[in-house]
């Protein structure tokens, strides 16, 4: 498949699974559609709100990311050898992240954690945030 840079899909990779079932969709996209493929992985310092909280020495949660998306990507390698895919690491909020880069993709696609309706309405989750906020279509990866 020929790949045109203009087409682009961005998935958001968490190392749940059904992140790695939205990965595996959105890599069968891409190369069906010629699109890039972005793949995306967050991670934050936890919030402590003031209290002293402990991390175990040399704690890293960027090298904790780039392991999970380094383990979720390289089959896609295998699988989709002629599909370009361009893995980002980003500190901050998943949502926020993921919003940001769809600007200008034909897609996201973002697993869901399965969480039941009413508790998606309480607490939020990036899934809905994305859906309700994103530049471009959404499709949520569900178990």
């Amino acid at each position: 498949m020929v790949v045109s840079t203009d087409r682009r899909i961005v998935v958001g990779v968490d190392g749940s699974e059904s992140s790695g079932r939205a990965l595996a969709w959105a890599a069968d996209h891409a190369d069906a559609t010629g699109s890039v493929l972005e793949v995306i992985t967050t991670w934050e310092w936890p919030t402590n709100y003031g209290w002293a909280v402990p991390f175990p020495e040399g704690w890293d949660p960027r090298s904790d990311a780039q392991k999970v998306q380094d383990q979720a990507v390289e089959p896609v390698h295998r699988t989709h050898p002629s599909v370009t895919v361009r893995s980002t690491l980003a500190e901050g909020n998943p949502a926020a992240v993921l919003v940001k880069a769809s600007q200008g993709a034909d897609l996201l696609v973002v697993g869901s954690r399965g969480h039941t309706e009413f508790a998606g309405m309480l607490l939020g989750s990036v899934s809905e945030h994305c859906v309700t906020s994103a530049h471009c279509p959404v499709l949520v990866m569900r178990d």
